[in-house]
């Protein structure tokens, strides 16, 4: 059976074949859901910890900390990738949510994937496409006036920050899940190019 793949965004399957990353691996349905709210952003605080041993050490001048301003990115971009990979995961699928962390040069691309529940796809599809034909900043506007009319907090905005905020780029794949073709696996690629300091 041939692999049917459809890319949204900004995706390069060359970094997925890299293998020098960091990975952490999550089971979201055997804990209840305020745990795995706590799992996803202790994990994301973890790799924003780790990564932070790579970087150089600040200029003691320097009034900014540049190291403190990459792991704080890096928490928030690895916390609002893994919750939204546990919040369209399909629990019945024992299929674990995955999140990995790679330093290319100057650049951080994160990759985090699970498996959607098939009510989901076409929601989920939707919203990449109009975030992808949208002007980032008006569409991020015009959620956060959505979700203060409606109390719905939050909703869309994590990847529109990370847009914004960051001006990362970001990318999604589908494609049936490798141990059972009937599984939709999505994965969602953020690339952030860290400042350079002189």
């Amino acid at each position: 059976m041939q692999k049917v793949e459809q890319f949204f965004g900004e995706f390069s399957n060359d970094v997925l074949a890299e293998s020098e990353y960091l990975s952490i691996h999550l089971t979201p349905n055997l804990l209840p859901d305020q745990k795995r709210w706590k799992a996803s952003s202790l994990s994301a605080d973890f790799l924003a910890n780790y990564l932070t041993h790579f970087l150089p050490d600040d200029d003691i001048n320097s009034d900014s900390s540049i190291k403190e301003e990459v792991k704080n990115a890096v928490s928030y971009i690895a916390n609002e990738l893994l919750e939204n990979a546990i919040k369209y995961s399909d629990d019945t699928l024992q299929y674990p949510v995955k999140i990995a962390l790679q330093i290319r040069g100057n650049h951080l691309v994160f990759w985090a994937n699970n498996a959607v529940n098939s009510k989901n796809i076409g929601k989920f599809r939707k919203y990449i496409e109009e975030l992808m034909q949208s002007d980032a900043y008006e569409l991020y506007m015009r959620k956060l006036e959505e979700n203060a009319e409606s109390d719905n907090r939050g909703s869309g905005i994590g990847y529109l920050t990370i847009i914004n905020d960051y001006l990362a780029r970001i990318g999604w794949k589908f494609e049936a899940a490798q141990h059972n073709p009937q599984v939709v696996s999505v994965t969602t690629m953020v690339q952030l190019t860290l400042s350079q300091s002189d």
